[in-house]
């Protein structure tokens, strides 16, 4: 018996587009999950009891509050439309829906980027609570004036455009 061996012919695989990554480089875990009411819920605490107040005594020190409990007040009244525990069982943390938690990080994130005029929410969140009418929280020029300081906050036609809303 006779063993031929014939030549065989290489053909080099096509060459990936763009970067080539190692295979110690791949995610071969199981796809990204979609965020759960727990996760939005406990963003929504890390801005509203950390970051927010921080933000506060340091960047923005001309917010009108900077504890906590003002912060979620604030939020938790925009985005129940009124004063939150008429909404809300208490605690509110623990009763908020995904879209409830969604709105409130939400809001947080637009709040701490300028888009959300802060002093206009604490404002209404304040005549929703029957605490100050609009005659000592706006000026004459319809501008919200901040307790902690004297003067006006630009922006105060702020308005929340997110559909969600």
């Amino acid at each position: 018996m006779r063993l031929v061996l014939q030549a065989a012919t290489f053909q080099p695989l096509p060459r990936p587009r763009g970067r080539y990554l190692h295979p110690m480089e791949l995610d071969l875990t199981t796809p990204a999950q979609p965020p759960r009411t727990a996760d939005m819920v406990s963003r929504y605490m890390t801005l509203t009891k950390d970051v927010m107040p921080r933000l506060a005594r340091t960047t923005h020190s001309d917010w009108p509050v900077r504890n906590d409990h003002c912060f979620q007040r604030i939020v938790l009244d925009t985005i129940c439309g009124g004063v939150w525990y008429d909404h809300l069982h208490r605690p509110a943390y623990k009763n908020l829906s995904f879209q409830q938690a969604e709105r409130a990080v939400w809001l947080c994130d637009k709040i701490i980027a300028g888009d959300v005029n802060l002093a206009v929410l604490n404002a209404q969140s304040l005549v929703w609570r029957g605490k100050a009418g609009p005659a000592k929280l706006l000026g004459q020029d319809g501008a919200a004036r901040s307790r902690s300081w004297s003067g006006t906050v630009q922006g105060t036609r702020s308005t929340i455009s997110d559909p969600g809303f």
